[in-house]
């Protein structure tokens, strides 16, 4: 369970395919508090521990996470917005993220607001997921409110803070970015049969 406010950047440093499986060292700050078996969001993407190494560590992603994710197009020098499990009894600053991302979206338009940014996204409608106006969304695991909400697009407002601590200020057009939609939201609209 996480949060959806972004600890730290990383930077791969190295990706090794082993069958259909992605193993990503990742060089990171926080590797000497990490230990083996714990969970990481990588741009939203939950990722548990494999090994560890003085200043990186190394986790795998299936092929389930490949397909779903942009895990795969991940290449060695990127950086990656990064968050450890909650910890109970901690403060929920963003909202309920699991770390299981629903699908990806495209990034359409990157607005600058006079010393703030609003950036698009567009989604493939297809699969059912949805936003409303003024909830949660997790993009690249960073907990934000949607803003402008339409059937298969977004918009959210970007604080100086996070364009600086995130991989938000490395998007342009065209980039391709992991969308977890609210939890909440999910369940609601299970029940209500708008999803198949």
């Amino acid at each position: 369970m996480f949060t959806g406010i972004i600890e730290s950047l990383g930077t791969v440093k190295e990706i090794r395919q082993d069958q259909d499986n992605l193993h990503l060292t990742i060089s990171s700050k926080l590797t000497p508090e990490l230990k083996i078996d714990q969970s990481v969001a990588h741009n939203g993407i939950c990722l548990t521990v494999v090994a560890l190494e003085a200043d990186s560590y190394t986790v795998t992603a299936i092929r389930e996470t490949v397909d779903k994710t942009n895990i795969g197009d991940w290449k060695t020098g990127n950086s990656v917005n990064l968050e450890r499990a909650m910890k109970l009894g901690d403060r929920l600053d963003g909202h309920i993220v699991q770390g299981h991302v629903d699908q990806t979206g495209i990034c359409k338009s990157v607005e600058n607001a006079n010393g703030s940014w609003y950036y698009t996204f567009e989604y493939d409608e297809n699969l059912n997921n949805i936003t409303i106006e003024k909830g949660s969304i997790t993009v690249n695991g960073v907990s934000l409110t949607v803003v402008n909400s339409k059937k298969n697009e977004f918009s959210v407002a970007i604080i100086p803070y996070t364009y600086e601590h995130t991989n938000f200020n490395s998007f342009q057009v065209g980039t391709k970015v992991n969308l977890e939609f609210d939890v909440i939201g999910k369940y609601v609209a299970r029940l209500n049969g708008l999803r198949k």
